[in-house]
């Protein structure tokens, strides 16, 4: 039985990805560490391999170098521990909103009432008890990415990992999926990995954020901000100052002091 280490529920240990033997590197020795129950933040241009590391994480590409472990497991493959959403909502048209959630449990088995009980819970709480019998084209865009995150929570996963699931949305869509996610992660004290480019989403959402730049974490900043977060932390001195350092570092800028991760 492994035993998880005291510093990180998900390390990263060094690790590289390159597409075939001769192909670019895309992740570049990359150490992280994210403790139980917070949620981290990663943001960049594109291209500087965000999404790269996040599928590295959830076990879907394995590293060319280094080690990604969960609760002390290092990973062959894709963790059972883990749920992904997608930066579509990828449901399928044909299924209800109800059985979009419950896809991940119908691939396994047949779902039992226990199953639909659960998925209905995680809609209510995500705000769409009314429109569990619809079909996605039936819904909006918030109200399907509303859905995925349900659908990625309905195996209770101990990890929550997300690739820009709230940019094709209006802004006020994605402020209030920003909250619906900060607080079923601390209902369920799961912890998350969250892929942006937006840093003001970073900022709010985040215990820490990360700026990739060319495959490697080139600048960090732990978020001081007191949870539960709400709108109006949006608007404090503290946050502009956070979202600014963020930016200078993603322009290439020296930053004040704040931590710097290894290569």
């Amino acid at each position: 039985m492994s035993t998880e280490p005291e510093s990180g529920f998900v390390t990263i240990a060094q690790a590289r990805y390159r597409y075939g033997a001769a192909g670019p590197t895309i992740v570049d020795g990359v150490n992280w560490q994210i403790p139980r129950g917070e949620i981290h933040c990663l943001i960049g241009r594109s291209g500087c391999g965000k999404t790269t590391l996040l599928k590295l994480a959830a076990g879907l590409l394995l590293p060319t170098e280094g080690t990604i472990r969960i609760g002390g497991e290092t990973l062959s493959g894709p963790s059972p521990r883990a749920g992904f959403v997608f930066q579509a909502p990828t449901l399928l048209d044909w299924l209800s909103a109800l059985d979009n959630v419950l896809l991940p449990v119908s691939l396994k088995r047949r779902p039992t009432a226990a199953d639909r009980e659960a998925a209905l819970d995680l809609l209510a709480r995500v705000g769409l008890t009314d429109f569990a019998a619809r079909r996605p084209g039936e819904l909006s865009g918030g109200q399907q990415s509303r859905v995925a995150v349900a659908r990625a929570l309905i195996g209770e996963p101990d990890l929550l990992l997300l690739d820009e699931p709230f940019a094709a949305l209006d802004a006020l869509t994605r402020e209030e999926l920003q909250d619906d996610l900060l607080r079923l992660c601390a209902l369920n004290g799961t912890t998350a990995l969250f892929v942006t480019h937006d840093i003001a989403e970073a900022v709010y959402l985040a215990d820490k954020v990360a700026v990739m730049s060319a495959g490697r974490l080139a600048h960090a900043r732990r978020i001081e901000l007191l949870r539960p977060r709400h709108r109006d932390m949006r608007y404090a001195p503290s946050f502009a100052a956070a979202c600014r350092e963020l930016r200078d570092a993603m322009d290439g800028e020296p930053a004040a002091a704040s931590e710097r991760p290894a290569a």
